[in-house]
């Protein structure tokens, strides 16, 4: 990607900009990433918790590109027949069919077994070819002629084998392909890598990437995410469930509501004509902000004096 091409692109303040347009409210130090790993040409490594915005961001940044977004989802055992290539076997095997009745013609003249040998490789040779190449994500975001937003999501649900594919890749953006040769990015793809820290990364790949750690946000930050995203929510409401939700995260709990819950919860609070926040209200929707009843009964002898804390904000 050029940047000439892209003046959204072009400063700190036009990207917070471009992304508030679009509903996602980021920080100055996400907008100050974006630009920087745009105009060096690295990838970034976002982590931080879960439902923090991680794959959002991607997202975001392909609609304000109007570009294709990309995404390979990790998994272990993830390789690169899945990530990468693979041979249109099916379509190999129907020209193989088609093409039998011309062996005759192929070989006829050939002068012993070796010759026939080599007309039978270079008929074979045939097959592997870019026409019988089926590209996978990686491999797909290096051929877009305008370029790409390449999702790599949950990196750190992979294996460290798959890491080290991804080397050669974010540092020349180019594959090879052993049948084929290398392949060169016709455009070099904007990278992103997500990862929830269920393991550590590897050096390798860090020293590769910009990092950005997007922690849970503030409370003034993310009142404006809940103003951008479910707008006809109350002032008033909108202060008291933030303040809430960060009371919450407080606790010692197996999974803290995130950003995502949050706006699903003020959605909810929404959908019960609710102006500010009750105790009977709250524990009747408190399964919208955590997903496990350990941390549902947990909170439960909290209930009454956190809800107190945040309406007397």
């Amino acid at each position: 990607m050029h940047s000439q091409d892209f003046p959204q692109l072009e400063s700190i303040e036009r990207i917070e900009q471009g992304f508030a347009s679009y509903g996602y409210i980021c920080s100055q130090k996400i907008a100050t990433a974006v630009f920087l790993a745009f105009q060096l040409r690295k990838p970034i490594l976002v982590e931080g918790p879960p439902g923090v915005g991680k794959t959002e961001l991607a997202k975001t940044i392909a609609l304000l590109l109007d570009t294709p977004l990309i995404r390979l989802q990790c998994y272990e055992g993830l390789d690169e027949a899945k990530a990468l290539y693979e041979w249109k076997y099916g379509k190999q095997l129907l020209y193989t069919q088609v093409l039998k009745e011309k062996l005759g013609d192929l070989l006829k003249g050939a002068a012993g077994l070796a010759e026939s040998v080599e007309r039978l490789h270079q008929f074979g040779d045939i097959f592997y070819s870019e026409e019988f190449l089926e590209p996978r994500p990686l491999l797909k975001a290096m051929q877009q002629e305008r370029g790409a937003i390449l999702l790599i999501d949950e990196v750190d649900k992979s294996d460290y084998e798959f890491e080290s594919l991804l080397l050669e890749i974010l540092s020349d953006y180019q594959v090879s392909v052993p049948e084929i040769g290398t392949v060169k990015a016709r455009t070099s793809p904007m990278v992103f890598l997500t990862s929830n820290n269920t393991r550590d990364i590897s050096d390798a790949l860090k020293r590769r990437c910009l990092h950005l750690y997007i922690p849970f946000p503030s409370v003034e930050l993310e009142e404006r995410i809940v103003l951008a995203r479910v707008p006809d929510v109350g002032k008033k409401l909108r202060h008291q469930l933030v303040g809430f939700v960060h009371s919450l995260r407080q606790l010692d709990l197996k999974k803290a509501p995130a950003i995502s819950e949050t706006i699903d919860w003020a959605r909810s609070l929404l959908l019960m004509h609710a102006d500010q926040l009750n105790e009977e209200m709250v524990r009747d929707t408190l399964n919208v902000l955590l997903k496990y009843e350990d941390d549902i009964e947990a909170t439960a002898p909290e209930l009454r004096s956190l809800v107190r804390k945040s309406t007397a904000i």
